[in-house]
Order: C-alpha cells, then sequence, then structure tokens
C-alpha cells in the first residue's frame, strides 16, 4: 500500500489544522505576550495547584528543556511562582499566582468565545475531539 498525496496524509491533516487552529489564537495571546505553548502551560495548573515539573511535563507532552523556559518566562511576567521542594531541591514546583489564576480565567472566556466565531458544529467539535484524544492516547503509544 503506498501513501496517499500530501495533501491526504494524516500527519499532514493535522500539521495544517493544528497550525491554522493555533494561528487564531495569536491575536487573543499578543495582550498577554505569550506563545501557545505559554497559553497551553498557564492553562493547564489549576488555580489551587502547585505542580512539580515532571507532572506539568507529562500532562502536556513537554519535555523540561521545552517547559523550563516556558516557566521562566510565565514567572517574570508575574503569572507564575516556581519554587523548590524543601524535602529535595531537585523538585521544582509550580504555581499560579493571583494575577496568573486572573489571566488564565480571562484567557479561558476570550478563547472560548474566539472558538465560537469558528462556527464549528457542537457534535463535529466534539467527535474530533474525542477521536484526537483516542488517536492520541491509544493509536500513538504503540511503535510504528
Amino acid at each position: 500500500m503506498g501513501l496517499p498525496p500530501i495533501d491526504k496524509q494524516l500527519g499532514f491533516l493535522l500539521y495544517v489544522a493544528s497550525k491554522e487552529l493555533i494561528k487564531k489564537y495569536t491575536p487573543l495571546l499578543k495582550k498577554y505576550k505569550i506563545t501557545y505553548t505559554g497559553y497551553i502551560v498557564l492553562v493547564a495548573i489549576d488555580k489551587n495547584e502547585v505542580i512539580n515539573i515532571k507532572t506539568l511535563g507529562d500532562r502536556l507532552y513537554l519535555d523540561s528543556g521545552t517547559l523550563t523556559p516556558l516557566l521562566k518566562k510565565l514567572e517574570e511576567k508575574g503569572y507564575i511562582n516556581r519554587e523548590r521542594a524543601i524535602n529535595d531541591e531537585r523538585n521544582l514546583r509550580v504555581s499560579l499566582t493571583k494575577e496568573g489564576i486572573e489571566v488564565q480565567e480571562q484567557l479561558t472566556e476570550e478563547v472560548a468565545n474566539g472558538l465560537q466565531k469558528l462556527d464549528i458544529d457542537t457534535e463535529v467539535y466534539s467527535h474530533l475531539r474525542d477521536n484526537l484524544d483516542l488517536f492520541i492516547n491509544d493509536t500513538l503509544s504503540k511503535d510504528i
């Protein structure tokens, strides 16, 4: 079985969909001076949570080499606190600041409003999301 043309290949379609959807977020994120990756970090931390970097990285599929500079930038903006665990200095823990919680709430609302403007059918959206979740968790966990 040969591969279909590039515009019919799953990897390419996922790449384009991701790139174009992230482009939609850019104007919303600009006023907070964060990238899409900064956004997902900020909204992945629950408002009363203190989370270590490894757990956060696992949650977001990001390695510490990507996550560490993002966290530093978010801390400089006043959105998060980074602190070493008292019993293990290698364990860096992260939590949202009061400002970070406010920004997270504003972003969540603005992104939800922005996504409504895409005018995607609720059933199509749910189906796509659920299938991508299955694809990530069931299919991509296997070696090819």
